[in-house]
């Protein structure tokens, strides 16, 4: 059974074909209907099985033609929004394979191969996610080595169009683009550190202008205040306001690992201190053009009194966001808040969609699937994050009737009520099929919820194929 939302979603998609056309809505609904098992699970048949390899291995399918209709919706759902953030982040797919090597693979560090996808995805202010507006893969093939392997001289005469952090500079450029049309909607572009490039806030603004909002990784020499660069300025703010913030934990990638803001880290509530500047910077040397100096508004997120053993929070935030009121800036903070839901979109793709583990010989059959990979991920947090944002939405404008009368039968052991349920009660539900524990002022989290839609869906189909909903001749 084609799942609605996979059809609507591959509404215009294009590979110069017609079967292979149904075909991409078919796999899709496959995956994000099964998205934890292997492909020959998902299909559900040998014929099935056998249909969806040669999908992949055709070459009219590729990453960017299987992921544009996606990318059209995700613009259309920007379109209906006042202000949307547009993050960007990359991340690592590793598909190291001791007993074969992945065809046409790069290398990730040396030891490891795989490649890199750089995402920019839409979030509202609440971080629902709208979707993948821009992507890009980075793939270090024929001995080109990572920046951080060259003499940092060398990386210096390097021009920003010669190095992988071009693709920064890149996502902006996109996110500018796709803002020019639609010139009512607020799109701000939000990066962590790995974005402090100079050449980006160099960027000519425009009259339609993309707002950027970038953590800062160096503290940056200023035109202002002499010899002192911008920490110390900032620091020498008075203090706006006080908040606390929920700092997320996290586990470091390597157990080598020893750059401060990938280590291990605890889950905790942080009591910080605001403070906010508009400082000009000083332009950094380049050996192939002068850059002019820039002026940026900057806000300070510091935690004065950290827990014994852990790192005290500090954020340096740089923005072309208005910061002339103490609200102005307190919308900086949550805009950049927002941003960590890219990493559990990430995590998604990784642990619940399982793309590292799919055992595609070639990397131009794994790109395509990784490219359906992203929508079954994005429609998982999509579902998580609008129960938050639309509780009291009717849950039919995302479920189909079978889906959500087979899941409450399911739980309840009672037939359905004739009136659909509210979105959050529903998603709840779904989420407790997949682990989740009821509790006072929680909400489900993405691996409850991607464990429980692949419980829905095979209950849906019991339903339409010989419960309640089935039509029988």
């Amino acid at each position: 059974m084609l799942a609605p939302w996979a059809k609507e979603e591959m509404a215009n998609v294009d590979l110069g074909d017609e079967r292979l056309d149904c075909r991409v809505m078919t796999v899709l609904s496959a995956l994000g209907s099964r998205p934890t098992v292997s492909i020959p699970a998902a299909c559900g048949g040998r014929a099935e099985m056998r249909a969806a390899y040669r999908f992949f291995d055709n070459d009219k399918v590729t990453f960017e033609k299987v992921l544009e209709p996606h990318m059209e919706r995700s613009r259309e759902r920007v379109a209906q929004h006042q202000t949307v953030l547009l993050v960007q982040d990359t991340t690592e797919i590793d598909v190291t394979r001791p007993e074969q090597e992945v065809k046409g693979a790069g290398t990730l560090d040396g030891s490891r191969s795989g490649f890199l996808v750089h995402e920019m995805q839409a979030f509202t202010t609440e971080g629902t996610p709208l979707g993948t507006v821009w992507a890009e893969i980075v793939n270090r093939t024929d001995g080109v080595a990572h920046a951080s392997a060259q003499p940092r001289s060398e990386r210096l005469r390097t021009p920003i169009e010669e190095k992988e952090s071009l693709r920064w500079l890149t996502g902006l450029r996109q996110a500018r683009e796709m803002a020019q049309h639609l010139p009512s909607v607020q799109c701000v572009c939000v990066a962590d550190s790995e974005a402090d490039i100079y050449e980006l806030f160099a960027e000519p603004r425009g009259e339609l202008p993309i707002d950027w909002l970038i953590r800062a990784c160096q503290d940056r020499a200023s035109e202002d205040g002499g010899t002192e660069h911008l920490r110390a300025q900032v620091l020498a703010k008075p203090v706006l306001y006080k908040v606390e913030l929920l700092i997320r934990g996290r586990k470091a990638k390597r157990a080598a690992e020893d750059r401060g803001r990938r280590q291990n880290r605890e889950t905790r509530q942080a009591k910080v201190e605001v403070r906010a500047a508009t400082l000009t910077l000083r332009p950094p040397w380049r050996p192939d053009r002068d850059l002019p100096p820039v002026t940026v508004n900057v806000v300070m997120v510091s935690e004065p009194n950290a827990p014994a053993g852990e790192p005290p929070v500090e954020w340096i935030l740089l923005t072309t966001l208005p910061i002339d009121a103490i609200e102005q800036v307190r919308t900086v903070v949550e805009h950049y808040c927002v941003r960590w839901n890219i990493e559990v979109f990430f995590r998604t793709l990784k642990s619940g969609c399982r793309i590292e583990r799919r055992r595609f010989e070639d990397i131009e059959r794994l790109l395509p699937c990784l490219a359906l990979c992203l929508i079954v991920a994005w429609r998982t947090l999509f579902v998580s994050r609008m129960s938050r944002e639309c509780p009291d939405l009717d849950c039919e404008a995302i479920f189909e009737p079978s889906e959500w009368k087979a899941v409450w039968m399911a739980v309840h052991r009672k037939k359905p009520p004739r009136k659909a349920p509210r979105l959050s009660e529903m998603v709840h539900l779904i989420a407790s099929l997949g682990g989740y524990v009821e509790r006072r002022n929680s909400e489900p989290g993405a691996q409850t919820i991607w464990i429980g839609l692949q419980r829905m869906y095979d209950l849906a189909w019991a339903w339409d194929s010989f419960g309640p909903g089935a039509n029988v001749s």
